[in-house]
């Protein structure tokens, strides 16, 4: 979960594209509420880094300290996708 100005800067196109670039299998998907949620599965050293990259996000966004980390064990699926809103 990703809290910040984050809708309407290209934040989950950002996301798809480091996650491809990383070989990382997952999702990205706006909530309501204005946060982000993603799903990164793969190599652990990429997954870092993609939670890093996270924090930072693009040049427009504004990530503020609402950056959570949860395990999963649902399936990331075959490839990165982006999801639609809940």
């Amino acid at each position: 979960m990703i809290k910040g100005r984050l809708q309407g800067v290209f934040y989950r196109n950002w996301i798809v594209e480091n996650a491809t670039q990383l070989g990382l299998k997952g999702w990205v998907r706006n909530r309501r509420d204005g946060s982000v949620e993603a799903l990164f599965s793969g190599d652990s050293d990429n997954v870092q880094e993609m939670e890093q990259r996270c924090r930072r996000g693009p040049p427009d966004a504004m990530v503020t300290t609402g950056f959570q980390v949860f395990p999963s064990t649902d399936d990331p699926g075959a490839g990165f996708q982006r999801k639609a809103t809940v």
